[in-house]
C-alpha cells in the first residue's frame, strides 16, 4: 500500500531574537519571505513565531498578522501554524496565548502538559488546556497537539474525549528537549505505539537529532519537522538555512521513494477545511 505522502512543517523562526543566529528572520515581513521560500521548496507547513520590528520574539498578534498578510498577499497557500507559546519561563498570560488563535490560523500549536523545560518550568495546565481548546473551537483553528513525553498524549486524550478537540487528532512529537523525552527510535516507536488509531502523527527532532528523527518519519509513515526554530546546521560546522534545511528533507523523501505532500494534500489528510 503506497503511504500518505510526507508532510513537511517548517518551523522557521522560534523563540529565540535575530542576534543569536544570522539566518533567523529579522522582523514579520522576513518571516513572510521565508514561509514563501520554504514552501517553493516543499513545506506544506510553516509554523511562526512572531518578531517584532527590533528582530525580538513577541507575543503581540499585529506581528503575526503581518506575517500571515505577507504570505497571503504573496498568493502562496501554504499552511500557516501559528504559536500559543512564546517562551518556557513566562506562560502565565493565558491571553496573550490566545491572542494568534484569533487570527483563525488553520493550524496552531497546543503544548500538551506542564514540564520541566531546560532551566524552567513550562506551564500548560489542565485548565489552560481546556480553555485553550474552546478558544481554537471558536476560531475554527485545528491544534497541533504538541508532545515532549508520553504522559502528554493522555493530557490530549482525555479533553478530545471532552469533545474539545476534534479528529483526527495531530500530534508533533518533540524530541531531545531537556525535560523531555529523548529523540531516539526506541523512544518515537513507543510514542506512536502509544496514541490512539487515526492519530496523524509527526516528529520534531532537536539539535542534532533533526535529521535522524526526520528520516525515521519518513520510513515510518509519520510526517517531520525541521527549521531553524530546531536545529541551526546543515551540518557540524555549517550553518543552515530554513530553505536547506526543507530541500534537504524533501529530498531524502524522494530518496525513499515518499511523496511530498501540497498544502491541499496535507489539508486533506489533516481534516482541514
Amino acid at each position: 500500500m503506497a503511504q500518505t505522502p510526507l508532510i513537511i512543517n517548517a518551523a522557521i523562526s522560534g523563540s529565540l531574537s535575530k542576534n543569536v543566529m544570522p539566518n533567523l528572520p529579522k522582523d514579520a515581513e522576513d518571516i513572510g519571505r521565508m514561509a514563501v521560500e520554504v514552501a517553493q521548496a516543499g513545506a506544506s507547513i510553516v509554523h511562526i513565531h512572531a518578531k517584532d520590528d527590533d528582530g525580538e520574539h513577541t507575543g503581540e498578534v499585529e506581528y503575526f498578522r503581518r506575517a500571515m498578510d505577507y504570505v497571503r498577499d504573496a498568493g502562496c497557500d501554504v499552511v500557516i501554524n501559528l504559536t500559543t507559546s512564546f517562551s518556557a519561563s513566562s506562560t502565565d498570560d493565558w491571553e496573550t496565548r490566545f491572542g494568534p488563535v484569533t487570527l483563525s490560523p488553520e493550524l496552531a500549536s497546543y503544548d500538551a502538559g506542564t514540564m520541566n523545560f531546560g532551566d524552567h518550568v513550562f506551564s500548560n495546565t489542565p485548565a489552560f488546556l481546556r480553555d485553550l481548546a474552546k478558544k481554537m473551537q471558536e476560531y475554527q483553528v485545528k491544534p497541533e497537539i504538541e508532545v515532549f513525553d508520553t504522559a502528554q498524549i493522555g493530557n490530549a486524550v482525555r479533553i478530545a474525549e471532552e469533545g474539545l478537540i476534534d479528529d483526527p487528532l495531530y500530534m508533533q512529537f518533540v524530541l531531545g528537549v531537556h525535560g523531555g523525552a529523548p529523540a531516539t527510535a526506541k523512544q518515537l516507536v513507543h510514542l506512536v505505539e502509544s496514541i490512539p488509531p487515526g492519530t496523524i502523527w509527526s516528529v520534531a527532532g532537536i539539535g542534532r537529532h533533526q535529521l535522524p528523527m526526520d528520516a525515521l518519519a519518513i520510513l515510518m509513515g509519520g510526517h517531520a519537522r525541521t527549521g531553524l526554530e530546531d536545529n541551526w546546521y546543515y551540518e557540524k560546522g555549517r550553518l543552515a538555512t530554513n530553505r536547506q534545511l526543507v530541500e534537504r528533507l524533501a529530498g531524502l523523501a524522494k530518496t525513499f521513494g515518499r511523496e511530498v505532500a501540497t498544502p491541499a494534500q496535507a489539508r486533506e489528510i489533516l481534516g482541514i477545511g
